[in-house]
């Protein structure tokens, strides 16, 4: 029974079908789920990565991809469910990826990549003038910011830039392709492109001290929010029904909502290349020394998260012709005596900033001794995150939730689980497109994103520690810490604060 505002009381659900579509930078993925986050198709098209396309990337070509995409999906499906019943579709990018369009809503530039380095100086610039005219605000920009590839196109594109309407984000555009609206973005996507999330404006110094105009500016909405409809024209050529177009947000967003960490005390950490920690507060975290920034999450609570240069890019490099023999001998070795940081680049962003961080392990271990530190070293690391989180937000960490290729070791699990001391949930199809689904769902059927999330994501395993082996790593992370602060890569303290 539907309840007003389209949205439908909880226990009185029909069945449904939401899109989810995640553009990356090495491809697209779509995903048509139910309304209890059950797969029912998908499809991905896959870029090649080049050193350009680090840089740029056209935003057409992205478009072609979807269109593909949706095509394939919905030819999969059309005789084997009711297709009149997919009520929504939203969508996921990468964050600070930005595109200049002309008044036709056209790209006069190809996309500027999150990854493009070339921005570097006016992320510092942007930087400086965010500190000194709007101090409260999110501050932490860098080449990787959407504001600091905006001024730099600014700077090196002139003409270009006489033609610019609006700036938009990648996750922006397909937006606009499915439902003609490109001026409106999400708070997620906004966020590194200075907008002030806490006040929900976009500040004075963008325009007044910075080459950029007010008018270029988007609309910003929480996620989850009602955009338009899918164009009439993409409803005959794709077999779809005119179904709403939901505001979506960045992909590391969307990987936290997949996980099902979107409640108060809810926590993410996501182990691929690098380890990404990313939770709910109830209150805005303040961090002085930039380790973390936070988003805002579309019910009024705080996203706050950071990402490490450390994770499990050290198994890629050395390990992984042998998992699971080296998994198997791990579980025999938990808890070790050694203390390693398996760091492969120069220094360290999070959860402590250090330029001269450089990995370490003791001399003469066996693969199988090293490989196990090793997991324990990044567990130690993503302990002292949330003790870092803990003691900025005054709030307590409840539950831990894990993706990434580091959750499908059973022996990392547990070791994490132990140094933590906390449980920890494995949920299923932890996707960025798995998470834009869950956002297009949660106005369009259900009341709100934690609605949406907790009927659509599922924790596949619980890992929780035991009293003896958490005793142990307790004396492990006081080693770590010892090392770390020995070193001079923190201050000599237990405390992250």
């Amino acid at each position: 029974m539907e309840t007003g505002a389209g949205h439908v009381q909880i226990g009185t659900l029909m069945d449904a079908y939401f899109i989810g579509i995640d553009v990356g930078t090495q491809g697209v993925r779509v995903l048509l789920t139910d309304e209890k986050g059950r797969a029912k198709a998908s499809a991905e098209k896959v870029f090649p990565l080049t050193a350009k396309s680090r840089e740029e990337q056209s935003p057409q070509h992205w478009w072609q991809a979807c269109e593909l995409c949706l095509q394939e999906m919905m030819d999969a499906v059309k005789a084997e469910l009711d297709t009149d019943l997919i009520r929504a579709v939203s969508v996921t990018s990468t964050s600070g990826t930005v595109i200049p369009l002309d008044e036709n809503n056209d790209p006069i530039h190809n996309a500027l990549m999150y990854s493009d380095p070339r921005s570097a100086d006016e992320g510092k610039l942007c930087r400086e003038i965010a500190e000194k005219f709007h101090p409260h605000g999110y501050t932490g920009f860098n080449a990787s910011s959407g504001l600091s590839k905006m001024v730099w196109f600014v700077n090196h594109f002139p003409e270009k830039a006489s033609r610019i309407r609006t700036w938009i984000h990648a996750t922006d555009f397909i937006i606009g392709k499915l439902c003609g609206n490109f001026g409106i973005t999400d708070f997620t996507n906004a966020l590194k492109s200075g907008f002030d999330v806490n006040e929900a404006r976009w500040p004075a110094y963008i325009h007044e001290q910075l080459p950029l105009k007010k008018e270029w500016l988007q609309q910003v909405v929480p996620s989850g929010t009602v955009i338009g409809n899918i164009m009439p024209s993409l409803t005959g050529k794709l077999g779809l029904p005119e179904i709403q177009v939901v505001a979506g947000m960045t992909d590391g967003c969307a990987s936290q909502v997949a996980s099902g960490a979107v409640s108060p005390g809810d926590w993410n950490t996501t182990i691929g290349t690098t380890m990404v920690v990313k939770g709910v507060t109830t209150r805005e975290i303040k961090d002085p020394r930039g380790r973390l920034y936070s988003h805002r999450h579309p019910q009024g609570y705080w996203m706050p998260g950071g990402a490490s240069n450390t994770g499990a890019d050290w198994i890629t490099n050395r390990f992984k012709d042998r998992l699971a023999e080296l998994n198997e001998a791990a579980a025999k070795l938990v808890p070790t005596p050694f203390t390693a940081y398996p760091l492969l680049q120069a220094g360290e962003r999070f959860p402590f900033i250090s330029a001269e961080a450089r990995g370490f392990a003791p001399d003469g271990l066996s693969d199988e001794e090293l490989f196990t530190a090793n997991m324990e070293g990044v567990a130690y690391l993503e302990r002292y995150a949330y003790e870092l989180i803990e003691n900025l937000s005054g709030e307590k960490v409840n539950a831990v939730f894990t993706a990434g290729g580091g959750s499908n070791s059973d022996t990392w699990l547990t070791i994490r689980a132990n140094v933590l001391n906390l449980p920890i949930y494995k949920c299923g199809q932890v996707t960025g497109a798995a998470g834009a689904a869950v956002v297009a769902a949660s106005e369009t059927y259900y009341q709100t994103l934690t609605d949406a999330a907790k009927a659509m994501t599922h924790i596949e395993k619980k890992v929780v520690p035991t009293e003896q082996l958490a005793d142990k790593y307790k004396l492990g992370y006081q080693r770590f810490i010892q090392e770390l602060g020995e070193r001079n890569y923190i201050e000599q303290s237990v405390s992250p604060q």
